[in-house]
């Protein structure tokens, strides 16, 4: 076997962490593994991310662009998608000498915006990609359309467009649903919307979503990635989204059912909001 890299990615706001990332890195070197940052270039086996979800979905650029696992330690808050605690770190270094990981492939969506003048943005998310109005006076004027068939136009704060894995996130807090992160869908929910067809819509995988910021549209709208990449979109516009031709795939060193993360996560009141009267 020759030699092995893995990469180890930190919340760099946060120079608490240094010291952690320095303990994994020590640790990764005593069983001959050698610890890299986000600057190296050269092939890595897995990514750790410390930090939170934020984290998490910044580094899964690197994990998609290799197509290599990538695992979370939570150092953040709610931590949906990190995988463990951090008072299990050592654990998650022996499981990665052992290889002892299981691997769950994360659906993500590409998009493609076409501006006025042809010109074409191209980006993909794990969580969701949101675009957003820039303008909180005034409702932004968009168009839906579902595999090349109008649906409705909203007048609305935005329009998101999510993954199982956003379903708990941005998509979650605009009233849509849960969906297990196995389940290959894709939900499309408006932010604010103003009119009767305003539910969220579960979408097949296999479908192409076309927004469209309309004519009339009196500002610029924004494109947001995963909340970490923004875009600029003018009136005129559309966006093309589409199931991502690469998937994220995060490791898993433990066997909690992702029920049990919802549960956990959230916490639930498992016997119901009806008996804490």
């Amino acid at each position: 076997m020759g030699e092995r890299h893995v990469m180890v990615i930190r919340h760099l706001s946060r120079p608490d962490l240094e010291k952690t990332a320095d303990n994994i890195a020590q640790e990764l070197r005593s069983h001959g593994i050698t610890p890299v940052d986000e600057t190296y270039s050269g092939a890595v086996e897995i990514v750790i991310a410390l930090g939170g979800d934020g984290t998490l979905l910044g580094a899964a650029r690197y994990a998609r662009a290799q197509a290599v696992p990538l695992i979370g330690i939570n150092l953040g808050h709610t931590g949906f998608l990190t995988e463990v605690e951090p008072d299990r770190i050592s654990e998650v270094i022996d499981h990665i000498v052992a290889g002892s990981y299981t691997v769950q492939s994360r659906m993500t969506v590409d998009v493609t915006v076409t501006l006025p003048d042809g010109r074409e943005i191209t980006d993909w998310a794990l969580n969701e990609a949101a675009i957003l109005s820039t303008d909180r006076a005034h409702p932004s004027h968009l168009g839906l359309g579902i595999d090349q068939r109008g649906i409705t136009t909203y007048g609305a704060d935005g329009l998101i467009v999510a993954t199982p894995s956003g379903s708990t996130a941005y998509s979650f807090s605009a009233g849509g649903p849960i969906v297990w992160p196995d389940v290959e869908a894709v939900v499309v929910s408006p932010l604010g919307a103003h009119g009767l067809f305003t539910r969220p819509l579960v979408v097949s995988p296999e479908s192409t979503m076309e927004i469209s910021v309309l004519p009339d549209q009196r500002t610029p709208m924004q494109l947001w990635l995963d909340g970490l990449r923004c875009h600029e979109v003018p009136p005129a516009s559309s966006m093309r989204a589409t199931k991502g031709k690469a998937p994220v795939m995060l490791a898993q060193i433990l066997d909690t059912p992702f029920s049990g993360r919802l549960v956990h996560k959230f916490q639930l009141p498992v016997k119901g909001w009806r008996s804490l009267g």
